[in-house]
């Protein structure tokens, strides 16, 4: 193995960083919100190759029963995602953002915003919610 190759798989396993999630978050909630939010989602891609990225939507609309709540989407930073390269299964990934997430919730700049919403939910776009 070339040295190169060393160290861009360290580089690919690092995960997700809290500190630019956290960075990449405040940003995102720095801007308005639209007064019709109810409720959060954060939308996790697999970009191939082992490339990741979190995006940011805001809903009108929310149900713990019905998750397409999260399809009433009135707010995104889809032109701004948060993006990293991880040698990690889907499993790991959702479990690596929820955390993230839930980190952000108890110490993040605009936690106390957030839980003023009627749900924060965490998933992959085309897979099931978790609600935090």
């Amino acid at each position: 193995m070339s040295i190169f190759n060393f160290f861009k798989k360290n580089k690919a396993n690092q995960g997700l960083d809290y500190v630019a999630f956290e960075k990449w978050l405040d940003q995102t909630l720095s801007a308005e919100i639209p007064d019709d939010v109810v409720a959060f989602n954060f939308n996790i891609y697999e970009d191939g190759d082992f490339n990741w990225s979190v995006e940011l939507i805001g809903a009108s609309t929310f149900d713990e029963e019905d998750e397409d709540w999260a399809c009433d989407e009135v707010f995104s930073n889809r032109d701004n995602p948060i993006v990293w390269q991880e040698n990690a299964v889907w499993e790991e990934i959702l479990t690596e953002v929820e955390n993230v997430v839930r980190k952000y919730l108890e110490q993040g700049r605009f936690a106390q915003n957030l839980k003023q919403y009627k749900g924060i939910a965490v998933g992959f776009v085309d897979g099931n919610l978790t609600i935090l």
